[in-house]
């Protein structure tokens, strides 16, 4: 099985890694766990091998497009609509045209989970501006290409729910908000890839972003959640949209989750001060679902009174874990 493990960080990463009920990767070929599958290519199914964008498409030549990453769970996916909603978003922020409408991009999403006989997994819909010249005018592009691929997955190795991440503080700061706003799920990832970088040669998984203003943005691929006792309470603390992060879709489910328990949830700026002394930590995304953390920068993480229970996921934590794959039973689609 292809999956991260702490004696193989530093080999050659696949963009997702694949469940057990999936073959490895050949060496040879990295890409032979998707050679069986069928893939939804602007309006119609290929097998994996001949589905295919133009080498002149800009998506490619300068990431100019937008992506969607989604879980289904029983065939039912998780948020779709508020999936689907945010990829209209992140296009009209580009000035990219839908090529079909959003309704006809469900429905090819179905179509694709059916023809690969999935039951639960995971799904990228893509959206690039499309083959144009060589330039980066993006209106000389004059047919936007989408495609949606679903896989089986498994982000993290189980045990790492268990016991936790650990995470550090990358070098490379977020793209700032009037460069590319973050709030856009753009095809350019190279300021994340360089942070993944980072962290996979510290002998991490993830590593937390800052802002340009030092306040704690989000990791490479996930939100960050923190939790400290304010005022005699546990109070979950997460960074605003204001500090330069994606609105994350589980991030909002495991918002909505926290305050069905009575917990007070804050959004709010976060310095590094508040990740060293919180008492848990966790990350949420639709790739990861909810992870603990239990070490950044090579502090483990919990309550000063109770040096036990430092480096260990804390019971917040595992009760909205628990909560969450609860949800995920019945996944709302919307």
């Amino acid at each position: 099985m292809d999956i991260i493990t702490r004696t193989n960080l530093h080999r050659p990463e696949p963009a997702v890694t694949l469940s057990q009920t999936q073959p490895a990767a050949s060496p040879t070929d990295p890409l032979s766990p998707y050679r069986h599958l069928q893939v939804w290519v602007d309006g119609q199914l290929h097998p994996a091998a001949d589905a295919t964008v133009s080498v002149f498409d800009h998506g490619l030549l300068y990431g100019d497009g937008v992506f969607e990453g989604l879980r289904f769970y029983n065939q039912r996916v998780l948020k779709l609509q508020t999936h689907l909603n945010r990829l209209a978003e992140s296009a009209a922020a580009i000035r990219l045209p839908l090529p079909f409408t959003l309704e006809e991009t469900q429905q090819a999403i179905r179509d694709t989970i059916a023809a690969n006989q999935l039951t639960d997994g995971y799904l990228r819909v893509v959206l690039t501006r499309g083959a144009g010249t060589m330039g980066i005018n993006p209106f000389l592009c004059p047919q936007p290409s989408l495609f949606v691929i679903a896989a089986s997955i498994q982000l993290y190795p189980e045990d790492f729910y268990t016991h936790g991440l650990k995470i550090l503080s990358s070098s490379f700061i977020r793209n700032h908000p009037q460069a590319l706003s973050p709030r856009i799920k753009s095809l350019n990832y190279l300021n994340n890839v360089l942070a993944k970088m980072e962290a996979i040669d510290a002998d991490c998984l993830e590593a937390v972003m800052y802002n340009a203003e030092g306040y704690v943005a989000e990791c490479t691929g996930d939100n960050l959640f923190i939790i400290k006792q304010q005022d005699g309470q546990p109070t979950l603390i997460t960074p605003p949209l204001s500090a330069g992060i994606l609105e994350g879709v589980t991030r909002n489910l495991v918002i909505d989750l926290a305050r069905n328990k009575g917990l007070t949830v804050h959004e709010t700026n976060l310095t590094r001060h508040d990740l060293y002394t919180a008492h848990e930590c966790f990350l949420t995304g639709s790739a990861a679902e909810v992870i603990p953390v239990t070490e950044i920068d090579g502090r483990p993480l919990g309550p000063a009174a109770d040096p036990n229970a430092k480096g260990n996921p804390g019971p917040i934590t595992q009760s909205l874990i628990t909560a969450f794959r609860q949800l995920l039973q019945h996944a709302p689609e919307d």
